[in-house]
């Protein structure tokens, strides 16, 4: 969510979407491979209003020991209690908002549930409808 914003605001110091690497996190697979070669390409898909946000740039972690007290506030989640190690700053090279032609709508259960529910009461209107009239029998 942090990332998105920070690119939809297109101020250019925004261009640098941060995330944090939490304490516990044994998942090095990222940061390793950035070691070796740090070009990144992120796919943001919004799936519901069919948009697709394509970013191509370089990452390099940053260790919070050493990392600017304003990228450790800006990664923070104040809500969650894991300590950020590291700080993954992406330098934007470019992006482009895709076009939305082969990208199926996608929703999440609580929309869909939502969508339906005319549907389902309808339904059981009608089977009450029926029902009472099988009851009363045929006129």
């Amino acid at each position: 969510m942090r990332l998105a914003l920070l690119v939809a605001r297109g101020k250019t110091q925004d261009l640098a979407p941060f995330c944090a690497d939490f304490r516990g996190n044994t998942q090095l697979i990222s940061a390793g491979n950035a070691a070796g070669n740090g070009r990144v390409a992120l796919i943001l898909m919004d799936y519901a209003h069919r948009r697709r946000l394509k970013i191509l740039g370089h990452i390099r972690f940053d260790d919070a020991s050493v990392a600017a007290p304003e990228l450790l506030a800006a990664v923070a989640l104040p809500d969650y209690r894991a300590q950020v190690e590291r700080a993954a700053v992406i330098e934007v090279a470019a992006f482009d908002w895709n076009c939305p032609r082969h990208i199926t709508p996608r929703f999440t259960e609580a929309e869909v549930r939502a969508a339906v529910q005319p549907l389902h009461d309808r339904i059981a209107a009608l089977e009450a409808q029926l029902s009472a009239l099988s009851v009363a029998g045929p006129s």
